[in-house]
């Protein structure tokens, strides 16, 4: 009876820990820790954007060319080194209309471009959610106009400066404002799209 008595003790002082969890703590990350985690940044990114060309008017030899605002895309390659700098790769590709004016005599033609650049990026990072930054970069570009006879290339110095806004961790809203030293009559360029972050 009194061994009954004793395990029927034991059994229920057991039980009454058990159900009280015990001195288990939860594991907590100190804070030191989770800054330093949220401190780390996206190293690599990439740039999907759509292109508005302002069209522009030049000098051919002794004709005038007359561009037309249109359309195109991009694509930019990013890796970031620290303190809101970054160093780019980018690519464009446009198409618009171009008249040309010769001894008053006027004529349309397709005019494609295609420009590859390297540039340094600098980003002011205002808000959480909101940056500015500037670019500038040595850019290559091939022109083609089939019906004047142009087909050749140029190079020169760009310029840009545009907004992000972060959208979550990964993506982020990009608008950029673009001009470069390449006379040509797709003129300067507007560009918008979404950076992915990596």
């Amino acid at each position: 009876m009194k061994k009954t008595l004793f395990s029927a003790l034991l059994a229920t002082q057991l039980l009454t820990q058990l159900h009280a969890g015990g001195n288990i703590e939860p594991v907590e990350m100190n804070e030191p820790e989770m800054m330093e985690q949220e401190a780390v940044e996206s190293t690599f990114y990439i740039v999907a954007k759509g292109m508005y060309m302002l069209g522009d008017t030049v000098n051919h030899e002794l004709a005038v060319l007359d561009g037309d605002k249109d359309l195109g895309y991009g694509i930019d390659f990013g890796y970031r080194f620290g303190n809101g700098f970054a160093v780019e790769y980018d690519f464009s590709y446009g198409i618009n209309t171009v008249t040309e004016t010769l001894a008053g005599i006027t004529e349309e033609a397709k005019a494609k471009y295609y420009t590859s650049a390297i540039d340094l990026v600098y980003v002011y990072e205002m808000t959480e959610t909101l940056g500015v930054f500037a670019k500038v970069g040595y850019e290559y570009e091939w022109e083609t106009i089939n019906a004047y006879d142009i087909d050749g290339t140029d190079h020169g110095v760009v310029f840009g400066a545009g907004v992000e806004v972060a959208m979550n961790e990964t993506y982020k809203f990009v608008a950029e404002y673009e001009h470069s030293t390449i006379d040509g009559p797709h003129g300067d360029s507007i560009f918008a799209g979404v950076m992915i972050n990596f």
